[in-house]
């Protein structure tokens, strides 16, 4: 029987993505990418920002959590050759031949500044449709770490064929499911705290693949199971309680810092309420978001694709907001958010709808005629 609360979390969690990034292009606290803010740190304090703090520690750890439960699912119904076959189409095709197809217009408007600056003068039109393809990537990194986890999920799995290791994690009680967090922790340590100027440092930070193998492992081992889901369910108060507490302790005090930074993502407070958010946002829709609904089921099938599309309507009229439009603040933060959240949707419609582009930038099968 399909988990809707699995369902109804990921298609949540997407939404909530949406909604930072709109935040997170307008940041002035120093994190890497968008355009910038409308003043510095701490003249213009663009309480705003605070989104960012609440979201970046959690969700996307949650999204790979819940990945790593879905493959378990799925590799019970289906041959690892044939599974991995399918992850291949859904995440490394849009991953790479989408960049071409779709999202070297989302580079557009990464490198557009440059642009303007001359960067570019003398290199040949196809060099530079290369290097947005490339500067395209944007939220793309998730799905291109995901599919490197998939096969290495494949290789962990050869060394519990029986089943034993998986079996034994679903006697973890709730206070060791706590405790897992250590390994949150730990996996934030592999970042590299000081990263040299023109190496693939930063590259590592971003994509943080060391870190994003734990919470994906430990769903697929710990969190697929139904007694480990049933515990969170019955635990969420007491941990949304206590997320929310460390939460607004790590807000409080380090508000202004670049959030994404190797130290501030290593520190124990940082890694208690990230992990704290994930344990507490599972049990919560576990204990009562199981169900589903016109709007939900249309949601668990398109959110994917709302996803893959979303960051282009961002970028491209949050820059021209900025760029060429005297508009305040507050309304640019407004239109953003409205736009983004009607029109990825309509784009994600009308683009699967045309067969090669549905394969290559969404990675969904060609519809038999």
């Amino acid at each position: 029987m399909r988990k809707h609360w699995i369902d109804n979390l990921r298609w949540v969690t997407v939404l909530l993505v949406l909604l930072y990034h709109v935040v997170y292009y307008y940041n002035n606290k120093g994190v890497f990418g968008g355009i910038g803010g409308f003043g510095e740190y701490p003249e213009v304090p663009q309480y705003q920002d605070v989104l960012m703090y609440i979201l970046y520690p959690w969700f996307m750890p949650l999204l790979f959590i819940l990945a790593g439960i879905s493959a378990r699912y799925s590799l019970e119904r289906h041959s690892a050759r044939d599974w991995f076959k399918a992850r291949t189409r859904k995440l490394l095709v849009p991953g790479t031949l989408g960049l071409l197809v779709f999202h070297w217009m989302v580079g557009y408007f990464n490198t557009a500044v440059a642009a303007r600056q001359g960067v570019f003068d003398g290199i040949p039109a196809l060099g530079r449709y290369f290097i947005m393809a490339v500067s395209g990537i944007g939220p793309l990194w998730f799905i291109q770490v995901l599919w490197l986890l998939c096969l290495v999920l494949l290789l962990v799995r050869t060394l519990d064929r029986g089943d034993k290791f998986w079996t034994w994690c679903g006697k973890a009680n709730i206070v060791w499911i706590i405790m897992l967090g250590v390994l949150f922790w730990a996996g934030e340590q592999t970042l590299v705290r000081n990263p040299r100027p023109q190496s693939l440092d930063g590259l590592l930070n971003l994509y943080k693949p060391l870190f994003y193998m734990i919470p994906f492992l430990l769903g697929y081992f710990v969190f697929s199971h139904d007694e480990v889901q049933a515990q969170l369910g019955r635990a969420w108060i007491p941990l949304m309680a206590c997320a929310v507490v460390s939460g607004g302790i790590l807000v409080g005090t380090t508000f202004g810092q670049d959030n994404t930074s190797p130290q501030y993502l290593g520190s124990p407070l940082n890694c208690l309420y990230g992990w704290l958010m994930c344990l507490a946002m599972m049990g919560w829709f576990k204990a009562k978001f199981d169900r589903t609904g016109a709007f939900a089921a249309y949601l668990t099938r398109s959110s994917y694709g709302i996803y893959i599309v979303h960051y282009l309507v961002i970028a491209s009229l949050g820059y021209m907001m900025k760029t060429y439009t005297q508009l305040p603040p507050w309304s640019m933060y407004a239109i953003l958010t409205i736009v983004v959240f009607t029109l990825s949707p309509l784009l994600y419609e009308a683009l699967h709808r045309i067969p090669l582009v549905r394969w290559c930038v969404f990675g969904e099968k060609q519809k038999k005629a």
